[in-house]
Protein backbone atom coordinates (compact mmCIF):
# COMPACT_ATOMS: atom_id res chain seq x y z
CA UNK A 1 0.00 0.00 0.00
CA UNK A 2 1.39 3.39 -0.98
CA UNK A 3 0.78 6.61 0.88
CA UNK A 4 0.69 10.10 -0.55
CA UNK A 5 0.15 13.66 0.63
CA UNK A 6 -3.32 15.15 0.13
CA UNK A 7 -4.71 18.67 0.27
CA UNK A 8 -6.70 19.48 3.40
CA UNK A 9 -9.47 22.06 3.48
CA UNK A 10 -7.07 24.36 5.33
CA UNK A 11 -4.50 23.92 2.54
CA UNK A 12 -7.10 24.69 -0.14
CA UNK A 13 -8.25 27.79 1.74
CA UNK A 14 -4.67 29.00 2.24
CA UNK A 15 -3.89 28.58 -1.47
CA UNK A 16 -7.15 30.21 -2.54
CA UNK A 17 -6.86 33.18 -0.23
CA UNK A 18 -3.24 33.82 -1.23
CA UNK A 19 -4.26 33.71 -4.89
CA UNK A 20 -7.13 36.12 -4.24
CA UNK A 21 -4.80 38.43 -2.30
CA UNK A 22 -2.37 38.45 -5.23
CA UNK A 23 -5.19 39.30 -7.63
CA UNK A 24 -6.50 42.05 -5.34
CA UNK A 25 -3.02 43.58 -5.07
CA UNK A 26 -3.11 44.02 -8.86
CA UNK A 27 -6.79 45.03 -8.92
CA UNK A 28 -7.63 41.98 -11.04
CA UNK A 29 -11.19 40.64 -10.96
CA UNK A 30 -11.01 36.83 -11.08
CA UNK A 31 -12.42 33.52 -9.99
CA UNK A 32 -10.05 31.12 -8.22
CA UNK A 33 -10.73 27.39 -7.94
CA UNK A 34 -8.77 24.79 -5.98
CA UNK A 35 -9.32 21.10 -6.72
CA UNK A 36 -7.95 17.81 -5.37
CA UNK A 37 -5.88 15.37 -7.42
CA UNK A 38 -9.03 13.93 -8.99
CA UNK A 39 -10.20 17.36 -10.13
CA UNK A 40 -12.95 17.62 -7.50
CA UNK A 41 -13.68 21.15 -6.33
CA UNK A 42 -12.44 21.97 -2.82
CA UNK A 43 -12.60 25.79 -2.82
CA UNK A 44 -13.98 28.52 -5.10
CA UNK A 45 -14.21 32.27 -4.84
CA UNK A 46 -15.34 34.83 -7.40
CA UNK A 47 -14.84 38.58 -7.11
CA UNK A 48 -17.78 40.89 -7.71
CA UNK A 49 -16.58 42.44 -10.97
CA UNK A 50 -15.59 39.29 -12.87
CA UNK A 51 -17.73 37.79 -15.63
CA UNK A 52 -19.94 34.97 -14.32
CA UNK A 53 -18.57 32.52 -16.93
CA UNK A 54 -15.27 32.57 -15.03
CA UNK A 55 -16.93 30.46 -12.31
CA UNK A 56 -17.07 27.64 -14.88
CA UNK A 57 -13.72 28.29 -16.56
CA UNK A 58 -11.54 28.41 -13.41
CA UNK A 59 -12.59 24.97 -12.09
CA UNK A 60 -12.25 23.50 -15.60
CA UNK A 61 -8.67 24.79 -15.85
CA UNK A 62 -7.88 23.43 -12.39
CA UNK A 63 -9.40 20.04 -13.18
CA UNK A 64 -7.41 19.80 -16.42
CA UNK A 65 -4.17 20.62 -14.58
CA UNK A 66 -4.91 18.09 -11.83
CA UNK A 67 -5.89 15.23 -14.13
CA UNK A 68 -2.99 15.87 -16.50
CA UNK A 69 -0.54 16.65 -13.70
CA UNK A 70 0.79 19.55 -15.75
CA UNK A 71 -0.11 23.14 -16.49
CA UNK A 72 -3.20 23.52 -18.66
CA UNK A 73 -1.20 25.81 -20.98
CA UNK A 74 0.54 22.72 -22.37
CA UNK A 75 -2.75 21.54 -23.86
CA UNK A 76 -3.50 24.99 -25.26
CA UNK A 77 -0.08 25.02 -26.93
CA UNK A 78 -0.64 21.55 -28.43
CA UNK A 79 -3.95 22.64 -29.93
CA UNK A 80 -2.57 25.98 -31.15
CA UNK A 81 0.26 24.10 -32.86
CA UNK A 82 -2.33 22.40 -35.04
CA UNK A 83 -3.21 19.18 -33.23
CA UNK A 84 -6.92 19.96 -33.19
CA UNK A 85 -7.84 16.34 -32.57
CA UNK A 86 -6.66 16.92 -28.99
CA UNK A 87 -9.90 18.84 -28.46
CA UNK A 88 -11.56 15.42 -28.25
CA UNK A 89 -9.43 14.31 -25.26
CA UNK A 90 -11.81 12.87 -22.66
CA UNK A 91 -12.52 14.72 -19.41
CA UNK A 92 -10.46 17.81 -20.33
CA UNK A 93 -12.51 20.96 -20.79
CA UNK A 94 -10.25 23.75 -19.54
CA UNK A 95 -7.41 23.52 -22.02
CA UNK A 96 -6.45 27.16 -21.57
CA UNK A 97 -3.55 28.74 -19.69
CA UNK A 98 -4.35 29.39 -16.04
CA UNK A 99 -4.49 25.90 -14.52
CA UNK A 100 -1.46 24.92 -12.44
CA UNK A 101 -0.91 21.62 -10.60
CA UNK A 102 0.01 21.59 -6.91
CA UNK A 103 3.00 19.29 -6.53
CA UNK A 104 4.16 18.05 -3.11
CA UNK A 105 7.12 15.68 -2.81
CA UNK A 106 6.83 14.94 -6.53
CA UNK A 107 3.14 14.03 -6.23
CA UNK A 108 0.26 15.99 -7.75
CA UNK A 109 -2.12 16.67 -4.85
CA UNK A 110 -4.43 19.01 -6.75
CA UNK A 111 -4.45 22.14 -8.84
CA UNK A 112 -5.44 25.78 -8.96
CA UNK A 113 -7.39 27.32 -11.81
CA UNK A 114 -7.89 31.03 -12.34
CA UNK A 115 -10.05 32.91 -14.83
CA UNK A 116 -10.80 36.57 -15.36
CA UNK A 117 -7.72 38.36 -16.65
CA UNK A 118 -5.09 37.61 -19.32
CA UNK A 119 -4.14 33.94 -19.34
CA UNK A 120 -0.57 34.65 -18.27
CA UNK A 121 -1.92 36.67 -15.33
CA UNK A 122 -4.32 33.85 -14.46
CA UNK A 123 -1.31 31.50 -14.24
CA UNK A 124 0.63 34.06 -12.20
CA UNK A 125 -2.21 34.24 -9.67
CA UNK A 126 -2.43 30.44 -9.46
CA UNK A 127 1.30 30.17 -8.82
CA UNK A 128 1.13 32.88 -6.14
CA UNK A 129 -1.54 30.84 -4.37
CA UNK A 130 0.48 27.65 -4.56
CA UNK A 131 3.53 29.45 -3.18
CA UNK A 132 1.58 30.05 0.05
CA UNK A 133 1.45 26.29 0.65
Amino acid sequence: MKTKPVLSLDDAQRIGRAAMDHAAAHQWAVTVAVVDDGGHLLWLQRTDAVAPISSYIAPAKARTAALGRRESKIYEDIINAGRYSFLSAPELEGMLEGGVPVMVEGVCVGAVGVSGVKSSEDAEIAKAGIAAL
